[in-house]
């Protein structure tokens, strides 16, 4: 007996106390059925005001975990714990070393304050919190970094280095990259680790001059995961709710090509708008969850046998929401 997904999925949002959410970045069909969307710490938020004690979360492993980490006491489960590419490029052992690269280099660890993108499993964000550090967004990166520059420390900012060295140079800042070329922690302000977004690697300077070319006067925004040189070449440059909310404030009849996940693109407007990219800018691990797997991860708690909850330790979730909680006493 075929199964019809979408009204299962509406009689169970009905009769549970759940609530769903997803991703700008999830696939349309999956989207459309979420009670809650957004950016990723938007989700954790309002996740955490919610008055639901479950939470089925459609996005990417670190995601569930923001929420867990931010409201302890919900249920989250993940109907598939798909994993982003840029937060498995570091863990808690990469980090010590990211550490003790600086410390080998004449930095002394007290003199370091390292900043995690909100894109990294919770066992980072909890070595960071422990260190004295904060989580940031591709939204408040630039205040947050300011802010930890007062401490007078050097900032090791972890995982990607995209975003890390865009915001240094908006900054004026100096920066380097482990691993990259001569890294000395000593001559710098920002000491980047090496992670990137496989997404946003796909958008190159060719790109930009190809649409310049195809569309004199077209308008180009991406995001500041991308490569500097993208960035610095771009009109605007922006997180994912910024992107959002500078294409849709364009005069309609302004064409602009966008630098980000495909998904996000095709739905922010349906005239004068193109993807940055001679290939589908689709994000692999995002695209994961279908239909079916919301449905299942609904009917697990409807059968009282959950699926794929995130679960955390006492001490990570401690730590990690100490990280989180210093980046949103941040005004």
């Amino acid at each position: 007996m075929m199964i019809d997904y979408r009204a299962e999925i509406e009689r169970m949002k009905q009769e549970l106390d759940v609530t769903v959410v997803a991703h700008f970045y999830q696939r349309d069909e999956v989207f459309e059925m979420a009670d809650i969307t957004g950016d990723s710490l938007e989700l954790a938020r309002r996740c955490q005001a919610d008055k639901n004690p479950w939470v089925v979360f459609c996005g990417v492993g670190f995601m569930g975990q923001s929420v867990k980490v931010i409201a302890p006491e919900k249920r989250v489960l993940m109907p598939k714990i798909a994993c982003c590419s840029m937060a498995r490029m570091i863990d808690g052992s990469y980090f010590d070393d990211s550490v003790a690269y600086m410390v080998e280099r004449g930095v002394a660890k007290e003199d370091i304050l390292p900043i995690t993108y909100i894109n990294s499993d919770a066992t980072v964000k909890s070595k960071v919190g422990e260190m004295g550090g904060m989580v940031c967004t591709s939204s408040n990166a630039y205040k947050i970094i300011e802010k930890g520059l007062e401490s007078g420390k050097k900032i090791l900012f972890v995982p990607d280095r995209c975003l890390g060295q865009n915001f240094a140079i908006q900054m004026g800042l100096k920066s380097c990259v482990i691993g990259e070329g001569e890294c000395d922690p000593k001559e710098a302000d920002v000491v980047c680790f090496n992670g990137f977004c496989s997404v946003h690697q796909l958008f190159t300077v060719d790109d930009i001059e190809f649409y310049r070319n195809k569309y004199p006067g077209i308008t180009i925004a991406v995001h500041p995961e991308c490569d500097p040189k993208v960035v610095q070449a771009a009109d605007f440059s922006g997180s994912t709710s910024q992107l959002i909310k500078y294409v849709g404030e364009l005069d309609p009849e302004q064409k602009v090509a966008v630098g980000t996940e495909y998904n996000l693109v095709n739905r922010m407007r349906k005239e004068n708008t193109y993807v940055l990219s001679s290939t589908k800018p689709e994000c692999p691990t995002m695209n994961e969850t279908t239909l079916e797997d919301l449905y299942r991860a609904l009917k697990s708690i409807e059968d009282d046998q959950p699926i794929n909850e995130i679960v955390l330790d006492e001490h990570t979730t401690k730590w990690a929401n100490v990280a989180l909680q210093r980046m949103l006493e941040i005004k």
